[in-house]
Formats: C-alpha cells, sequence, structure tokens
C-alpha cells in the first residue's frame, strides 16, 4: 500500500512563500507521475500541478503558473511544491497525489494513491 505524507504548511503573509513536501512510502515512487491539487473552503478540490516520473514534464494550473514550481527528488521519494508570491486566494488544503502511470495528467481520476493534505493559509 502507497502511503503519502504532505508536510510544510502553515501560516504565511501574503507575497511570502512556502514549500511542501510529500514523501512516498514504497520502492518505485521513480516509476509514477505526481500531482498537487487544492481544496479551498466552499470550493472543490482543483489541480495545481503535476510532474512526470522522470521530472521532465511538469503541468500548472493558470492560476499558480510562474509563482509555483513542481519538483521531484526520486532517490528521497519525495515530491515538492515551492510557492512564491502567495495571495490570500492560495488558502486551501493542498494534497499530493499518485498516478498509476509515468506521464502527468491534470484530472484528479487519473490519480488513484493521495495524502491526507497540508493547510496553507496566507494573511492579507
Amino acid at each position: 500500500q502507497v502511503q503519502l505524507v504532505e508536510s510544510g504548511g502553515g501560516l504565511v503573509q501574503a507575497g511570502g512563500s512556502l514549500r511542501l513536501s510529500c514523501a512516498a512510502s514504497g520502492r518505485t515512487f521513480g516509476s509514477y507521475a505526481m500531482g498537487w491539487f487544492r481544496q479551498a473552503p466552499g470550493k472543490e478540490r482543483e489541480f495545481v500541478a503535476a510532474i512526470s516520473w522522470d521530472g521532465g514534464t511538469v503541468y500548472y494550473a493558470d492560476s499558480v503558473k510562474g509563482r509555483f514550481t513542481i519538483s521531484r527528488d526520486n532517490a528521497r521519494n519525495t515530491v515538492y511544491l515551492q510557492m512564491k508570491s502567495l495571495t490570500p486566494e492560495d488558502t486551501a488544503v493542498y494534497y499530493c497525489a499518485r498516478r498509476w502511470r509515468a506521464d502527468p495528467r491534470t484530472a484528479q481520476s487519473e490519480y488513484n494513491y493521495w495524502g491526507q493534505g497540508t493547510q496553507v493559509t496566507v494573511s492579507s
């Protein structure tokens, strides 16, 4: 069974930065695409970023493009989300997820393992 554990969330002022981490169990982490999603209060969960098994292909939601960077370290079984220029609209629970294939996708239905999430709160 794959376990994903997010960390790095917290409270930050607008304009600030945070780096989220997602540590995965198992020996096959490097074979699969990973994604970050978020759910703001009262809203549906939405796609944020995704990365291929080797980091060679990345996708971003338009709302975070240029501000967020997804990366991965397969030796550490970890995927990261570096977030800069945060705004209150970025406040949400952030989830990492593992896809069942090596190439990334933006649809939540393409991911079959999910973490519990980490709260990010951006104050104005």
